[in-house]
């Protein structure tokens, strides 16, 4: 038997747009601040969940528009099954 799912109601309540070139689409980005150097440092790592199918093809180094701020990207790495990819930003 087979299964198709509908990836777009992931994205259905948190989504913001994404553009990378010529391709748009949706994205769910996280922010959270994690502390280093023994709690004396704080940073903020910023994680993009995509669809492999629009984005899968992002590389160290390139440019992506993530709800009208550009970020820079840094790893791109699938998820699960790899329908859907977290991409590392920089900014």
């Amino acid at each position: 038997m087979s299964f198709t799912e509908d990836l777009s109601l992931f994205f259905a309540d948190f989504a913001v747009p994404v553009t990378a070139g010529p391709v748009s689409g949706p994205g769910i980005l996280d922010m959270p601040t994690e502390i280093v150097a023994d709690g004396t440092v704080l940073t903020t790592d910023y994680r993009l969940t995509v669809l492999t199918s629009d984005f899968g093809h992002l590389v160290y180094g390139d440019t992506i528009l993530v709800d009208n701020t550009t970020y820079t990207v840094r790893e791109l790495m699938q998820l699960d099954d790899g329908k859907l990819s977290a991409v590392m930003l920089m900014r």
